[in-house]
Formats: C-alpha cells, sequence, structure tokens
C-alpha cells in the first residue's frame, strides 16, 4: 500500500500543484511573520542592552498614557548630575537633553525629519563606549548655531556640511549649520537625530540653562547595575525614577512591541485568509481525485486493502503534499522576511537581513500549519475513500456523492445559521460596546460556517437564475455550461465558497468603512464650526509662536486654541478613569456647536469647572453640580465642578473618553506650559474664507508641517484614515482571490480530466474547438460570480451588524458602497475569465481519438 500510495502521489503530482501552492502561501506568510518579528526583536534587543547606560534617571513624572500629546518636556536640575558623580561605585554621569517634538526644515522649506513614525530627535552630543553613533565627518558641535544630524537622513534628504537647518522646538525656531556627520554602529530604528552641545541644548530645547531630561550613569567595574541604583536613589531621594540598563532596555522593548505586534497580526491575518481558502481548493482536489479513481480504489479493495488502509494511503498523500508545501512555504517566508527587511530600511529602519534570526518555533509553525492543514482537509475525502466497495472495480462508478441528497446539509446548516442570526440580532439590539462586540464575532463565525455548509443547497436555484440567459445568448453551450455547473452542488459550492470567504470580508468591511465615513462627515458637518483648523501634520502640539503667528493674521475674528491634557478622574460611583481632556478657550461656542444634556458651554468654562459626555457621566452617576477629583498627569489635583454634560449624539467635545473639556485657565491653573494641539479660526465679516485661508497660509509657510484644513479638508483626511484600514482589507482580497483563482483553476482542469470521454464525444459531434473553450469560460464565470454574490450577501448582513457596534460609540450613519459592490460583480467575472484560460486551452488541445478511448 505504501508503494502504491508514493507511486499515485507521484502520477497525479501535477494535478496536486495547486493545492500545493495553497499551501504554500499559508505557510509563506506564518514563517515569515515569525521570521521578520524574531530578527526584528532581537536585533532591537542587542540595540537597547548595548546602548543602555547601567544607570538612568529621570525626574518622577504621574504623565501616564504617552498617547496624550500635551507638548511638555519634563526636567529636573542638570546639578543633580554632581551628586549622582559623588556617589560610591560610580564611573560618570552624563546630563542628557532632549526633545522628540521638533521639526527640521532644510533651506528649501522642506520638513527633512522622519516620516516613517519615527520621532524626529534633537539632543546633545557626547560620546561614551556605549554611543550607538559615532562622528564620521566633520567636528562635534562647538556652540550655538552648529549642529551634527545622523548618516541615514543626510543620505536620505541630500543634506551635507555646511547646510543649515531650522529646529522648531518647543521654546521657538533656530537655526543651525550641520558641521559634522554621525554613523550608526548599530541598527539605525528609523529616527532622525541632530546633536547639539549641551549649553546649546538646554537653552534652545528646554528654554533655559541648567536643565536635564534624564542622566546616563555608568558604573565602576565590580559594581553591579542594582547595587548602584540603591545607592544613587538614596543618594537623591523622592522625586525621581531610576531604572537599571536591564529595566531600561526592557522598557524600551515593550515600547516597540506594540509596533512589532501591529506587523505580525498582519502577517498572521493574512496567513488565516489563506489557510481558510486553502482548505476549500484540498478538500476539492483531493474529493475529485477520489472520485477519478474510483475503480483504482475498488481494486485495491478487491485485492484485500481494507478500509483502514485505503484512509491511511489517502492520507499519507497529504502528508506528502504537506510537506511539499510547507518546506516549500518555509522558503518563501524566509524571502518574505528578507523582503520585509528591505521595505522597512526603505522606511528609516536599518535592518541588517544576515542576521535574520529562524528560531527552532520557526519550522515547527510552519509544518504544523501545512501539515495540519492539508490532513484536516484531506480527511474527510479520505472517509469517502474507504467507503469504496470492491465492486467498484467491476463498474465505471464514482464515490463523487453526486447523487446523495442534501437532507443532513439543510438540516446542519440551518441550525447553524439560525444561531448566528440570533447572535447577529442580539449584536444589533445590545446596549454595550464589548457585548455587541463579541456577539459580532460569534455571529460572523456562526454565518460563515452556515453558508459554507448549506451554499451547495443554493447551488440550482442561484445557478439556475445566473445562467439563464446563457441558452439564449449562446444556445447549446451555454446550455451545457449551465448545467456542468450544476452537475455536482458540492463541488461548485466548495469552489464557489474559497472566493466568498474574501469577499464577503471586504463586502462587511467596505460597509463598515462608507458608515464610519458616513458618521464621521455628518459629525464634521454637526459639531466643526469653525471655517479652519490649524494642525501638526502628525497631530502633535506645535510652539506657541506658531499660535502668535495665526493670531498676527489679518481678516481673524475668532481664535480658539485646545490643549490635551492626560487626566486621572476619580467618580462619585468611586471608580477612577484613566482619560484624557482639552482646555478650550471662551469662544468655544464660535467655533463649536455642541448640544447639551445639561448645562451650556459657558458653564462648563467657569474657572474650577468642566464638561462631559452624558453616557460617560451615566454610566458613573454623574450629575450637572457633582464634584469629581481630576489628577491632571504630571500636574497638579483638583476638585472640579461638573458644569455641563453634552448630548453624547453630536459626538462630545473635543476630548475622546468622557468627552472632557474645561476652560484653558483651569487647564493653565493645575498644568502650566503645555503646547496648543489644535487652533480654531474664523473669518470677519469683511474677510472672505478664502482670502483668510491664503492669509493663514502665508503666515505658516515657514512651519511645513503645520496644515490649514476646512471642514472638506477633514472630511478628507477621516476618509484616507479609513482607507488605510480598507486597503489592508483589499490585500487580504487579493491574496483570496489569487487562492481562490487557483481553487477553479484546479476544478476546472481536473473536471476537464473527469470528462475527456464526454468532451472527446463532443468534439466528434461537431462541437468547435472555440466553442469548448467558451463553455468552458462559462461554467467558470458563473461560479465565479456565484461564489461573490454569496459573498456579498453575507458581507451586506455583516456589514448591517458592524454599524450596530459603531452606533453604540456615536456613528449612526449607514451607507453601503454600491460602486464597490458592482466592481466586485464584475471583478468576479474577470476572475472566473481568468481561471478559465488554462483548463479551456487544454481542453481544446485534446486529441478526439484518444479522448474517446479515456477510460
Amino acid at each position: 500500500m505504501l508503494k502504491a500510495t508514493l507511486r499515485s502521489f507521484l502520477a497525479h503530482k501535477g494535478r496536486l500543484l495547486l493545492s500545493a501552492l495553497a499551501v504554500l502561501l499559508s505557510v509563506a506568510f506564518v514563517a515569515g511573520s515569525l521570521i521578520f518579528s524574531d530578527t526584528v526583536s532581537r536585533t532591537f534587543d542587542h540595540l537597547f542592552a548595548s546602548t543602555a547606560p547601567d544607570v538612568t534617571v529621570e525626574a518622577e513624572s504621574d504623565t501616564g498614557d504617552e498617547a496624550v500629546p500635551t507638548g511638555r518636556v519634563v526636567t529636573f536640575p542638570a546639578s543633580v548630575a554632581e551628586r549622582v558623580q559623588g556617589v560610591e561605585g560610580v564611573a560618570g554621569a552624563h546630563v542628557d537633553v532632549s526633545d522628540q517634538n521638533v521639526t527640521l526644515v532644510n533651506e528649501d522649506n522642506e520638513n527633512v525629519g522622519s516620516v516613517s513614525g519615527a520621532p524626529t530627535i534633537a539632543t546633545n552630543w557626547y560620546v561614551t563606549e556605549r554611543s550607538p553613533l559615532e562622528l564620521t565627518s566633520g567636528h562635534t558641535p562647538r556652540g550655538a548655531g552648529e549642529a551634527l544630524i545622523d548618516a541615514d537622513t543626510a543620505k536620505s534628504k541630500d543634506l551635507g556640511i555646511g547646510d543649515r537647518l531650522r529646529v522648531i522646538a518647543t521654546p521657538g525656531t533656530f537655526t543651525v549649520e550641520i558641521v559634522g556627520i554621525a554613523t550608526f554602529t548599530t541598527t539605525n530604528p528609523g529616527a532622525a537625530l541632530v546633536f547639539l552641545d549641551t549649553p546649546t541644548a538646554q537653552e534652545k530645547l528646554l528654554g533655559r540653562p541648567g536643565l536635564a531630561t534624564s542622566l546616563s550613569v555608568d558604573a565602576e567595574p565590580g559594581v553591579s547595575d542594582g547595587v548602584l541604583k540603591q545607592r544613587i536613589a538614596a543618594e537623591l531621594g523622592d522625586g525621581y525614577e531610576l531604572a537599571t540598563a536591564a529595566e531600561q532596555a526592557e522598557s524600551d522593548t515593550a515600547e516597540l512591541g506594540g509596533f512589532l505586534d501591529v506587523i505580525k497580526y498582519v502577517m498572521l491575518g493574512f496567513a488565516g485568509i489563506a489557510v481558510l481558502v486553502g482548505i476549500f481548493l484540498i478538500v476539492n482536489t483531493f474529493s475529485m481525485l477520489i472520485a477519478q479513481r474510483t475503480r483504482e480504489l475498488g481494486l485495491m479493495r478487491a485485492l484485500g486493502a481494507d478500509r483502514g488502509q485505503v484512509r491511511r494511503s489517502v492520507l499519507t498523500e497529504a502528508l506528502l503534499l504537506g510537506l511539499v508545501g510547507s518546506t516549500l512555504g518555509l522558503l518563501a517566508g524566509i524571502a518574505l522576511a528578507a523582503g520585509l527587511i528591505q521595505v522597512m530600511g526603505l522606511l528609516g529602519m536599518n535592518l541588517d537581513a544576515t542576521e535574520m534570526v529562524i528560531s527552532a518555533g520557526t519550522p515547527v509553525a510552519a509544518y504544523t500549519v501545512g501539515v495540519g492543514v492539508t490532513l484536516v482537509a484531506a480527511y474527510l475525502p479520505a472517509r469517502r475513500a474507504a467507503k469504496v466497495s470492491p465492486m467498484a472495480a467491476l463498474a465505471d462508478v464514482e464515490v463523487s456523492g453526486t447523487g446523495r441528497p442534501l437532507r443532513a446539509r439543510a438540516v446542519a446548516g440551518s441550525v447553524v445559521a439560525a444561531a448566528g442570526a440570533a447572535a447577529l440580532a442580539g449584536c444589533a439590539v445590545s446596549t454595550r460596546t464589548s457585548s455587541a462586540a463579541s456577539l459580532l464575532g460569534l455571529g460572523i463565525v456562526l454565518t460563515l460556517i452556515a453558508t459554507v455548509v448549506a451554499g451547495p443547497l443554493l447551488v440550482r436555484p442561484v445557478i439556475r437564475v445566473l445562467g439563464g440567459l446563457f441558452p439564449r445568448l449562446y444556445g447549446s453551450v451555454g446550455r451545457m455550461s449551465q448545467r456542468n455547473a450544476l452537475r455536482n452542488p458540492r463541488r461548485t459550492g466548495a469552489t464557489a465558497a474559497a472566493l466568498m470567504v474574501g469577499i464577503s470580508l471586504v463586502g462587511g468591511m467596505s460597509v463598515a468603512g462608507a458608515s464610519m465615513t458616513k458618521s464621521f462627515d455628518e459629525q464634521i458637518d454637526r459639531t466643526l464650526g469653525a471655517d479652519f483648523v490649524v494642525q501638526n501634520d502628525n497631530f502633535l502640539p506645535f510652539p506657541q509662536e506658531v499660535t502668535e503667528k495665526v493670531r498676527e493674521v489679518d481678516g481673524l475674528d475668532t481664535l480658539v486654541r485646545e490643549r490635551l491634557v492626560g487626566l486621572k478622574v476619580t467618580l462619585p460611583d468611586g471608580k477612577t478613569v484613566d482619560t484624557m481632556g482639552a482646555g478650550v478657550d471662551e469662544d468655544f461656542d464660535e467655533v463649536a456647536n455642541l448640544d447639551y444634556a445639561a448645562g451650556d458651554t459657558a458653564a462648563a468654562l467657569e474657572p474650577g469647572r468642566l464638561a462631559m459626555e452624558k453616557e460617560f457621566a451615566d454610566q458613573h452617576d454623574v450629575r450637572a453640580g457633582s464634584t469629581v477629583k481630576v489628577l491632571f498627569k504630571g500636574g497638579k489635583t483638583a476638585d472640579l465642578t461638573v458644569g455641563a454634560i453634552t448630548d453624547g449624539a453630536t459626538g462630545g467635545g473635543p476630548g475622546v473618553q468622557g468627552g472632557i473639556f474645561m476652560a484653558m485657565d483651569t487647564l493653565e491653573k493645575n498644568l502650566p506650559g503645555g503646547q496648543d494641539h489644535a487652533l480654531f479660526v474664523n473669518a470677519s465679516n469683511a474677510t472672505g474664507t478664502g482670502d483668510l485661508r491664503a492669509a493663514l497660509e502665508e503666515a505658516l509657510d515657514p512651519y511645513p508641517q503645520v496644515r490649514v484644513r476646512d471642514q472638506a479638508d477633514y472630511k478628507e483626511l477621516i476618509r484616507e484614515q479609513i482607507a488605510v484600514l480598507l486597503y489592508l482589507v483589499y490585500a487580504l482580497l487579493g491574496l483570496a482571490i489569487i487562492i481562490a483563482i487557483l481553487g477553479v483553476v484546479n476544478t476546472l482542469a481536473l473536471s476537464v480530466v473527469e470528462r475527456t470521454r464526454e468532451i472527446g464525444l463532443l468534439r466528434a459531434i461537431g462541437l468547435s474547438r472555440v466553442q469548448l473553450r467558451r463553455m468552458i469560460r462559462l461554467e467558470s464565470v458563473v461560479i465565479a460570480v456565484f461564489g461573490a454574490l454569496l459573498g456579498l450577501a453575507l458581507g451586506l448582513v455583516w456589514g448591517v451588524a458592524v454599524q450596530q457596534v459603531l452606533a453604540l460609540e456615536g456613528m449612526t450613519a449607514f451607507a453601503v458602497p454600491w460602486g464597490t459592490v458592482v466592481a466586485v460583480v464584475l471583478g468576479s467575472v474577470v476572475v472566473g475569465l481568468a481561471a478559465a484560460l488554462l483548463p479551456a486551452l487544454r481542453a481544446s488541445r485534446m486529441n478526439v481519438l484518444a479522448a474517446i478511448a479515456h477510460e
């Protein structure tokens, strides 16, 4: 049996090729994601471990969530370094001065800082054994007006020694001349770096001399980091945070972990789609191969092979397929990881592909996925093969299941569909986002399973409609193509299901994206009353000089500042919530249109008061007039009175969680020194909005990172952000379509082999090659369109349910992207035509006599 199995596998290797490609794609994404994330993790682990000082000293600060961009830089006196230098076991204490919210502008008024998401950092220059950069040309900065930049930024932005840069920092803008280039000796994490001498850095970055943002402390030989940390803590007392090299490296790695997780999960999402769609392809392939080998399997049974041996024979072929596909997939995964490393290099993160990490777990995961998926997919066909009777060797019969009733599928599909519908209905009526999201996930899984199980039941009614015009348009060829698609509903359903999975995902996410876009558009129309909003490109705060420049523009009627702050709010129900709030100026009513459940804007902006969103207030037993304790992260703690409660249907104000906002004076009193996050501007009656925009853009020309946006610009910005998510979904669809095309090609190719004698007879009685190719193309198109319609129907149902979850977050609008729906249907026609090319060509080239004689 083993010899027969191996010979059968080699004899059908061509027919198994496309299934191997599906396994290859699945494994490639799994292996590639693991290799890439392991490589980046080890690279940065080495970077952080080799560059972190023995002990780092920073000022204690309850800044909380670093995602809240306040623009404040936490400092302490640089003279602390002298105290630390006197501690026993300290070899050196270096003052660090750094600001990660600066903008570098070249002589052409272009932003030459990092644009890949990594920060642009201005810091002071000094050299130790742990320095990640070394001076490779020019000289170190020797005073105000001189600076170094890193070599990667110099290369990518075409900068050199002698060029001048403007540095837009928190205290203000200053100009420097590049006097040297520093090159990374380790991995460049993608940041753009500019280095100043320490006195200049203190004055220009922190606003006055004698300040530091941290201390880097080196230990004497024989003194452990932990012991040195304890000694320094005893000397400094309270008010400081200390970390050993290991602790600092762990903290830095944790910050990087979120970025790595995003990439890993995206790639595993691709792997999941490839696995799911590949299962349909493999099931179909083995089912058809077993159907074609009915007589062969019957002969084996007649010669003494028992059912277990036949079943194991088929599973052994699946095992061999999985091993081949997994091996090729692992190699493809290595190539994919290398490609990702090159892409990260283009984005500024220079990784060394020669140091690629392939841990022991990666091949294990690769072969587990590849072999496991193949064996699971082949199990049902293997069981069916085991049921072949020895008498099948005496007759030309199949075990394809064509004639078996679909009653079991109907019952199972109905039960699962009912459970899925109940879950989606529960999602629609739920009042809590968490429970609605859980029911949504359950409903999506159950309805997908139900559609796959019950799909063959829909083949005959749907394809009769879809192919109804074929006989009229193409005569007998159209009639035969329709009947071929109806011949085996299980096979047609499984082939279409591969395409359905990807399209249902796209349909659901497209509806969600369109609904989100429409909701944001309506919310912007409803709540934004300003003619223009001034913001940084990266949404970080900008220096005070930008606000002053805008304030000086002629034709201005209203200017309202918005400044963000991290808050820790203790509420009447005893709960403490970490959230974000905003401070705004007193003319806020002129630039925002809010509805209030209690109070008004004037009450909210009185000294010592704040406003919050109604839903948040109701959850925590807050009423107008309630007192809440508010910790301003990095600042003071104050008891504030709730002066107003906004109606959540309007978006709840400029804050996010809780919609909290207050007067700018209240914020400044408890947390002075922040930077503005946005400016809301209205034109005067004597100035047109077009004239004001031109004046604002002219005034802000020296600040290329700052943008002036009106309502239309804001809507476009939201659309672009939502489009990023949709592009990812479309990429998943592309992968699903590739595998689905492989499935359709495989089904048609095996079907051509299966119908060789039939094709020969049709050719013998006058069917031309052109007509034969047309018949196969029409069959392919109707299967592809059937899968697309199933996917769209399922995706639209999911989209409606997703919109109900979004409605709980205030995004109540619903929209269907009909352009996407039409494009998917037309695309499915193209997919069907493309998938039919090779099978149709092969069928048309068959020798008629040889085909008739085929067994």
